[in-house]
């Protein structure tokens, strides 16, 4: 019997029990600033406040994952680290059914889209399982904090970051034509426009109990290709369905966060449409929120063991 975890997040995920605020400001003294006792008698932080969150996940990186330097630009997006790093342990169960057990190490090589700023998937990815990554992103700066992040940390040789040059193109002027992956990952931009992203903002300070009058500070952060594209997630899931089907055979599986449940009919007729011979449904659960991960392979589960065999060696 499988044991049902309370948080809902991957059995594996170091983050099932509330957060050791000791433990975290011993590792990470400027977060003990931050820290305070509520009206229940527990320790907790303004998640509100953008520089508390991001205090907490250069604590969080440095206790459990040995990332002792994380720094980002300012307003670039600081992600919530129990739910990426769950997106990385779902990904790597879809990854052992071909290879017959989670797969670790340097054999493993995956491509990030829009790897941002924060860098937080391939420095996870690298810490917990081994793997080797590829982060392209549209925006220069990302690129280079990005990077900066990877060779600080000791992970140069693991992390490699590339520039997208063309905004409209997602695979195409990354991968070589000669390059293997055996997973793509991808947070898409959730909104439709930035007036769309700030109401979104709006409303986790009102259930924050922050809300407040004028333009909402992000606490969380983020830039223009980071927070909202146009169309939004439904259309730039589109665009990456129709231009995966051209790199079929260099990837074993692609996959995307799907943060709208209502996005995933159309997603599963333009997969149908490109003929995809996989598509799986991973669903995330953390609290009250839940999210999910759709993936696809143009590849059939015999070939899909024979491509793993032959490129893990």
């Amino acid at each position: 019997m499988k044991t049902q975890h309370k948080s809902g997040l991957h059995p594996r995920n170091r983050h099932q029990a509330p957060y050791d605020f000791d433990a975290l400001c011993q590792r990470t003294p400027s977060l003990l600033p931050f820290v305070f006792v509520n009206e229940h008698g527990n320790q907790t932080l303004d998640f509100a406040d953008p520089a508390a969150v991001k205090a907490l996940n250069r604590a969080l990186l440095a206790l459990h994952y040995g990332i002792h330097h994380w720094d980002l630009p300012p307003g670039y997006l600081c992600p919530p680290i129990p739910g990426r790093v769950d997106y990385l342990h779902r990904v790597a169960d879809l990854l052992a059914e071909s290879a017959g057990q989670v797969p670790t190490g340097k054999k493993v090589r995956v491509l990030d889209i829009g790897v941002g700023a924060n860098c937080i998937y391939p420095l996870l990815g690298a810490r917990e399982y081994g793997w080797r990554f590829v982060g392209s992103d549209i925006d220069p700066v990302s690129v280079k904090a990005a990077t900066l992040l990877a060779t600080s940390n000791g992970l140069g040789n693991q992390i490699e970051c590339r520039h997208q040059p063309d905004a409209k193109q997602i695979f195409r002027g990354i991968l070589g034509s000669k390059e293997r992956f055996m997973l793509t990952l991808c947070n898409p931009p959730f909104h439709a426009s930035l007036a769309e992203a700030s109401k979104g903002t709006e409303r986790k300070l009102r259930n924050l109990g922050k809300a407040q009058a004028g333009a909402p500070v992000l606490n969380f952060g983020g830039q223009k290709a980071e927070l909202w594209c146009e169309g939004g997630e439904a259309a730039f899931l589109a665009t990456m369905i129709a231009q995966s089907q051209v790199f079929g055979a260099q990837c074993l599986w692609f996959s995307s966060l799907v943060s709208k449940k209502e996005n995933l009919p159309a997603a599963n007729k333009a997969l149908a449409r490109v003929g995809a011979k996989e598509v799986r449904v991973l669903e995330m659960t953390q609290g009250n929120k839940i999210s999910r991960i759709l993936a696809w392979s143009f590849l059939d589960e015999a070939s899909r063991v024979a491509w793993w065999s032959a490129s893990g060696r």
